[in-house]
């Protein structure tokens, strides 16, 4: 298990290296004022004049010369091979929230790394940026306000058995599982509530629903 490396009591916004949006950095910061980075994410972090607090991971992305521009005491190796630098991050960090960029879009087995260790618990609540949607864990229950005929997209990477309101498909007592049922696609009626009975499902939103979002996650 990592050792407490960053506790803050701010949303802490977490870059990887993989594809980043031209604006997600700065909106991001905007929402989650503390910036940490997840091995070569750091090159992404000093592209936009930011150097992060904390540079985490095995460091077999982040290039000489980046390490080079950060201080020696904010880099973080940790060298075990068993997770991947998401999964060290989000280990490694006390905090309200976390609002991960970088790390959706490209190679598809990063993207499903990434939604594995979303649902593993380990660490504060966590919402991946991408281009068009925001990806999160959803707690034992989540109340979001949302505008009618916009799409909620549910996915369980473990099994699971969840209650809604709000939402044109009702998914009162739907047992949804990996290779069974799912819950892409449906649509808000209006402001919704979800509850589930245990880990493993993943929600999807739209991505200008980011705010609401992290209003409804932080404790």
């Amino acid at each position: 298990m990592n050792k407490l490396i960053v506790d803050e009591t701010r949303p802490v916004t977490l870059v990887g290296g993989g594809d980043l949006g031209q604006d997600d950095l700065e909106w991001a910061l905007s929402l989650a004022p503390f910036l940490v980075a997840a091995d070569g994410g750091a090159g992404h972090a000093l592209a936009q004049n930011h150097v992060p607090r904390a540079v985490i991971g095995d460091f077999d992305s982040i290039s000489p010369d980046v390490a080079a521009q950060i201080p020696a005491d904010q880099l973080f190796h940790l060298a075990e091979q068993d997770t991947t630098d998401f999964d060290k991050a989000l280990r490694s960090i006390r905090a309200p929230l976390v609002l991960a960029v970088g790390f959706l879009g490209g190679r598809v087995d990063h993207q499903l790394a990434a939604l594995n260790s979303l649902v593993q618990d380990q660490g504060p609540p966590c919402v991946l940026l991408g281009r068009h949607e925001v990806i999160f864990h959803l707690p034992p229950r989540i109340a979001l306000p949302r505008a009618a005929n916009e799409t909620v997209s549910l996915f369980p990477l473990q099994a699971v058995t969840a209650r809604s309101s709000g939402l044109e498909w009702p998914l009162e007592g739907l047992r949804m599982a990996p290779g069974g049922q799912i819950g892409t696609s449906n649509r808000a009626l209006g402001p919704i509530a979800i509850s589930v009975d245990g880990p493993g499902l993943l929600g999807m939103v739209p991505r200008r629903h980011l705010p609401a979002l992290i209003r409804a996650l932080l404790p």
